[in-house]
Parts: C-alpha cells; sequence; structure tokens
C-alpha cells in the first residue's frame, strides 16, 4: 500500500510538471501568432518606376546576357552583326518587373502586367533583322510594352518613334528608357492602329501585338522600299509572322516568316 502511494504521489506531481511544459508551449505559440500578425509579409509592387536594381552592367548581368546572345540568338541562326551586338548591349534585365528579375535573359516572353508580356529575346532579333536596319533609318513601333524592343531598335538607326495604348505600361517604359539614356526613342500613349501620321514615312515599322489584319494605315505609312514586320492572326491562337515590303504606292510584296504567339493587338475602345 506504501509503495502504490508513493507512485500516486510522483504520478501527480509529474503531471504538474506536464500540466506547466504545456502552458509555457501554448504561451509561445500564441506570442509567435500575434508577432506574425503585427508584421505582414511583404510583396512586390510594380510601382510603374524602373527596377531599382544593382548597377545595370554588372559582371553578373553581363554574363547571363552573353550566354543567352550566344545559346538564344547566334545560336538560333540571328546573322546581323549589328543586331548581335545590340542583344548584346541591351540590359534586358532592366525592363521586366522585380518578381521575374531571375529569369530576365532566358530565352522566352515574361508577363509585365496588365496582360501583356515582355518578347522572347529571340524574336526580338528576329524581327529586327527582318526589316534590315540602317544607321539613318527611322522606325515606327506599335506596342513599346516594356520598352526593350525599342532600347534594340535605338542601338541601332537614328530615331525610334513607339507607341503604346497601355498607359501605366507608356509611363515605365518611357521611365526606364530615359533611365538608361535613349534619347532617340519618342514615345507615346495612343492607339497604334493609326500609326503616327505626323512623323511619317517610316523607313521600318515593326508591330509586337497580333491584330487580325494589317492596318492600312500603318501601310500607308512605310516608305517606298521600307519594311514592316507584324504578326497576324486571331486572338489566343497562333498566328503568323509576315515581313511586308512597300515596291510602289500601290504594291506590296509579303514573305511568310512563320508561326508566332503574340498578344493582341488591343484598340482604344477596347481600354477598360
Amino acid at each position: 500500500m506504501a509503495m502504490r502511494k508513493s507512485f500516486l504521489n510522483r504520478f501527480t506531481q509529474n503531471k504538474g510538471y506536464l500540466r506547466l511544459l504545456i502552458l509555457l508551449f501554448l504561451a509561445s505559440a500564441a506570442a509567435a501568432l500575434l508577432l506574425s500578425c503585427a508584421i505582414p509579409p511583404t510583396s512586390p509592387v510594380d510601382s510603374g518606376a524602373p527596377t531599382e536594381l544593382p548597377p545595370f552592367d554588372s559582371a553578373d548581368y553581363a554574363r547571363q546576357r552573353e550566354a543567352m546572345v550566344n545559346s538564344g540568338i547566334i545560336g538560333m541562326g540571328i546573322q546581323d552583326e549589328a543586331v548581335i551586338e545590340a542583344m548584346r548591349t541591351v540590359p534586358r534585365h532592366e525592363f521586366v518587373n522585380p518578381e521575374t528579375l531571375s529569369q530576365a535573359y532566358a530565352n522566352h516572353p515574361l508577363p509585365i502586367g496588365h496582360g501583356q508580356t515582355i518578347s522572347q529575346p529571340y524574336i526580338v532579333a528576329r524581327m529586327t533583322e527582318a526589316v534590315t536596319l540602317q544607321p539613318h533609318h527611322r522606325v515606327l513601333e506599335i506596342g513599346a510594352g516594356s520598352g526593350y524592343q525599342a532600347a534594340v531598335l535605338a542601338e541601332l538607326v537614328e530615331h525610334v518613334y513607339t507607341i503604346e495604348i497601355i498607359e501605366p505600361l507608356a509611363e515605365r517604359a518611357r521611365a526606364v528608357l530615359e533611365h538608361l539614356g535613349y534619347q532617340n526613342v519618342t514615345l507615346r500613349h495612343a492607339d497604334g492602329y493609326y500609326g503616327w501620321e505626323e512623323e511619317a514615312p517610316f523607313d521600318a515599322i515593326v508591330v509586337t501585338a497580333a491584330p487580325d489584319h494589317i492596318p492600312q494605315p500603318l501601310v500607308e505609312q512605310l516608305k517606298i522600299g521600307g519594311r514592316m514586320v507584324i504578326p497576324v492572326g486571331p486572338v489566343g491562337g497562333v498566328q503568323t509572322l509576315w515581313l511586308l515590303t512597300r515596291l510602289d504606292e500601290d504594291e506590296i510584296e509579303t514573305r511568310n516568316l512563320g508561326y508566332v504567339r503574340f498578344v493582341p493587338f488591343t484598340r482604344l475602345e477596347e481600354q477598360p
């Protein structure tokens, strides 16, 4: 009987100790929960300003860019040396959103918000090469987006006129291009379907969104001998990348450059 009482006494004491441990655990868990509620997690916010980064031509970014050019530009058949050098020069990481920064030099498109993308580097190079640019050329771009294609064009020609219909993207692209010192790019927030009549005619036109037909105002703003590259096709489907050469006032030569997939060509009346 004495042994049984001693066992019960020890068990009771141990139960008290166990109860104390449980209370301490619950108290610490409650404190952690309150702390997590008091300090909300942060998430990237696209403020419309250029991405704050280390010096834009850091050695790491330069190595990534060189690898992209070797495998995704030269390695995929781009031959124009001036285009290759432009792709090697323009810092794509400055044009992407913070949340996709780690993929800045991957050879695929990336989202930039508002349902739009920054194009695959190879496609940027392919379209640029197709219009056979010269240093004295004046180029119209329809669909500035992030500003990346405009920067590549600006490395090659006298002046780039670029139009973006989505105002927040237009503002951000303008800020990034100014930040990088591109003084030969003029950007307008407008409906690109009608081109830029006051500055026409253009030696080349590059369209970076897909309409379901070729806009006639753009054809009319192309110089005789000028070239336009444009994806045409259904929304959400596969489109055809066309190269148009204006031979004279009424004659256009067309060439099929293959199948692509671009965001839709947005019109002003379609804006929310």
